[in-house]
């Protein structure tokens, strides 16, 4: 199953939690950090993104990327998601 990366800069708290929420809804995801989620989905990334902003804010940004072939980051989450990231990016 591909992997995204989607980032977002949401107006409020509310906007935020909105978002999270959708992302959990996937079969797979990992938070990257607060705005930056990796996440597994058979959607590509419009339809992925269209969903996600769904009953959203006019003024949320989001970008979604589908992983590339490599990746490298510090101080993640902890270690369950240090190996998600490992497994799946």
């Amino acid at each position: 199953m591909p992997c995204y990366i989607v980032t977002f800069e949401p107006p409020n708290n509310i906007s935020a939690e909105r978002i999270r929420g959708r992302l959990k809804q996937l079969p797979g995801y990992c938070p990257i950090h607060a705005y930056c989620w990796a996440v597994l989905t058979d959607k590509n990334s419009t339809m992925l993104e269209n969903w996600i902003s769904e009953g959203g804010m006019a003024n949320e940004r989001i970008f979604v990327v589908r992983s590339g072939t490599e990746a490298t980051w510090r101080n993640s989450y902890g270690d369950a998601n240090s190996e998600w990231l490992k497994k799946n990016l």
